[in-house]
C-alpha cells in the first residue's frame, strides 16, 4: 500500500501501476506544483523520481523518464525529410525538461512551459495511464465541456478503433 493509502492492483499481465484519476492543485509563486502521493507512489514503485515535462496541445504532459526515453527513441527514428515530423519534434522534444522532486514532493515547471499551458494558480493533473497531463483549470474545463458535447462522435470513433 502506498503513502496515499491506495492499494494498487496489477493491471493485466504486465503488472503495471498506472496514472489514473484527476485532481486540482495549486501552483506556487515560484512555479512549483505538488504531485499527488498516488502519482509519486507509481513513480517510486515502478520508475524513479524523475519526470520529463513537455508541451502538448493546450496543456503539458509529464512522463516518467523511462517512458520518455521510449518516445525519444521512436521520434528520433522518424524521417527528418518530412516537414511535419520536424515541426512536431521542434515543438514536442525541444520543450522537454527533466524535473526532479523536492522534499515536499513538488516539481518546478519552467516558465516557458507554464506560459505555453497558461498555468496560473489552479491546475488540474489528469492521469493518462503511462503519463499524466497538467492543465490550467479554465482550459481543462473547456476541454471537458467540448468532450461532453462531442461524446457521441468520440464513442463512435472509439468503437471504430475496437475500444
Amino acid at each position: 500500500m502506498g503513502e496515499s493509502g491506495h492499494q494498487w492492483a496489477p493491471r493485466g499481465d504486465r503488472g503495471a501501476l498506472v496514472f489514473r484519476g484527476r485532481s486540482i492543485h495549486s501552483l506556487d509563486a515560484k512555479g512549483r506544483i505538488r504531485i499527488p502521493p498516488r502519482f509519486r507512489d507509481i513513480l517510486r514503485d515502478r520508475y524513479d523520481d524523475h519526470l520529463v515535462v513537455t508541451n502538448l496541445d493546450r496543456c503539458l504532459i509529464a512522463y516518467p523518464l523511462p517512458e520518455w526515453e521510449r518516445i525519444e527513441e521512436k521520434l528520433g527514428g522518424l524521417s527528418l525529410v518530412r516537414q511535419d515530423v520536424k515541426a512536431f519534434q521542434r515543438f514536442f522534444l525541444s520543450g522537454a525538461t527533466e524535473c526532479s522532486f523536492d522534499r515536499q514532493g513538488r516539481i518546478l515547471i519552467p516558465q516557458t512551459l507554464r506560459d505555453h499551458a497558461r498555468l496560473e494558480r489552479e491546475v488540474v493533473l489528469a492521469g493518462m495511464t503511462r503519463n499524466f497531463e497538467i492543465w490550467s483549470k479554465p482550459l481543462w474545463e473547456e476541454e471537458i465541456k467540448r468532450a461532453h458535447e462531442d461524446f457521441s462522435q468520440i464513442t463512435a470513433t472509439l468503437a471504430d478503433l475496437g475500444v
